[in-house]
């Protein structure tokens, strides 16, 4: 990976659920425009669209921006075919000039009738993405990794890994599968909120449908936690391992410990007591900028 583009990722970016603007309604189009386009203006790096999002939505997002890096965070290989994803990038790319990112993910079992062969069925999905008309630029894709084979085929066939749920632990193993050339972004959950126990509660009510999910907690407990951390939403431990609790200085401190285990970039997804990571929490996304002023 070349410096230009760790540069272009910025060290710091934001990750929401909430910017799926293809799929709102007016109003909703217009507060996810506005919303993106102060987050360019707060300087964040790279706007990752989470939750399943379509190419209309990352097209959304471009076209009410103009220099920010915009990524998919994940787009679901059984949602859309290869050859329709090509197309509708190529329409993308004609206005984002080099500054839009797929990430592709192969989702969760429980999720997708379909689901057979993860490993296999992503490596088709980027071989019909190479033969497809125009072909995807595998330095303008990234996958969303988290066991080693899928972490070597993120540095292998794209520009490297988007992990989500995942501890520094792994941040430090990754980039030892990775290699020291790709990029390396994971996402890390942040609740502003100094009340401890209620920051956890904000966090449990995110996290227990995530430990219904075998490549998540397959994965944690790869990583030395057991079952009994998965119980009530998730023990003290898992929690702290996982996520940024505490006030803006705090889920700095934490971005900081990614950073230095071998991350590039930190995707911050920031999560309220009232609406979990489905609203457009700006005031929250401005107190961070402020924080992360010298890192942005």
């Amino acid at each position: 990976m070349t410096s230009e583009t760790r540069e272009a990722f910025g060290r710091v970016g934001i990750w929401s659920g909430a910017l799926h603007g293809a799929r709102a309604h007016d109003a909703g189009k217009e507060a996810i425009a506005d919303a993106v386009a102060e987050l360019e203006e707060l300087g964040y790096g790279t706007l990752w669209i989470g939750g399943s999002p379509s190419p209309d939505d990352a097209a959304a997002v471009v076209a009410a921006t103009r220099t920010v890096t915009v990524a998919t965070g994940i787009l679901s290989i059984w949602d859309h075919t290869a050859e329709e994803v090509a197309a509708r990038i190529a329409a993308i790319d004609a206005s984002a000039r080099g500054r839009f990112v797929l990430g592709l993910g192969v989702s969760h079992g429980p999720m997708v009738p379909q689901y057979t062969k993860p490993y296999s069925a992503m490596v088709d999905y980027l071989d019909a993405l190479d033969a497809a008309t125009p072909p995807v630029n595998p330095g303008h894709r990234v996958l969303a990794a988290l066991g080693p084979k899928m972490l070597k085929l993120a540095a292998d066939r794209a520009l490297g890994a988007h992990p989500y749920l995942v501890t520094t632990e792994h941040t430090a193993e990754a980039r030892e599968v990775l290699g020291p050339d790709a990029l390396l972004a994971p996402e890390l959950s942040v609740v502003l909120d100094t009340d401890l126990d209620r920051a956890r509660t904000t966090a449990r009510n995110m996290l227990a449908m995530y430990l219904q999910l075998p490549n998540y907690t397959d994965n944690l407990l790869r990583l030395g936690f057991t079952d009994s951390d998965f119980e009530g939403g998730g023990s003290v431990r898992l929690l702290d391992a996982l996520f940024a609790l505490g006030d803006a200085e705090r889920v700095r401190a934490r971005t900081r410990e990614y950073l230095d285990a071998g991350a590039d970039h930190v995707a911050l997804q920031v999560l309220t007591a009232d609406e979990g990571g489905a609203g457009l929490p700006r005031a929250e996304w401005r107190q961070l900028a402020e924080v992360f002023a010298d890192d942005l």
